[in-house]
């Protein structure tokens, strides 16, 4: 009997142990580059990664850049590059601030939505209108480079 408790609770202890997946804070998952899949403009998806015929095919270069915080780098759509700081704001808002030279209309700082965010998939809503887009509230789907 004694050894069936004992037996009884190695398996219990083994079954309960496994199969726990770690989960990956959103800090850690956001440090990557990535770059535009698809691009929303106000309610115009204005680019999809490999379409043919995109209205803005310039969203191609996009790319945000977080891979050492606080430090983030966006490059837009027209080639524009701006750097500066991110921040978390808990796990459902990013920060870009500090940045150089201050993208139009901004005083140096963008906020973004965290919409989701996988190891591979970020999406993004811009918390205010872009006044390079013509006033649109713009959703990206990012993936890693």
């Amino acid at each position: 009997m004694k050894k069936v408790a004992i037996l009884l609770f190695a398996c219990s202890f083994f079954i309960f142990s496994c199969g726990k997946d770690k989960v990956v804070p959103v800090s850690e998952k956001i440090k990557k580059n990535w770059i535009a899949n698809t691009v929303k403009e106000g309610s115009a998806i204005v680019y999809t990664k490999g379409a043919a015929s995109n209205t803005k095919p310039g969203y191609s270069s996009f790319q945000l850049r977080l891979l050492t915080a606080p430090s983030a780098t966006l490059v837009e759509f027209d080639g524009n590059t701006f750097s500066g700081q991110y921040e978390l704001v808990g796990d459902t808002k990013l920060v870009l601030k500090n940045l150089s030279p201050a993208p139009t209309g901004t005083g140096g700082t963008i906020e973004f939505n965290i919409d989701s965010i996988t190891d591979t998939q970020l999406i993004l809503t811009r918390t205010t209108p872009s006044q390079k887009t013509g006033g649109t509230t713009n959703i990206y789907t990012l993936t890693i480079q």
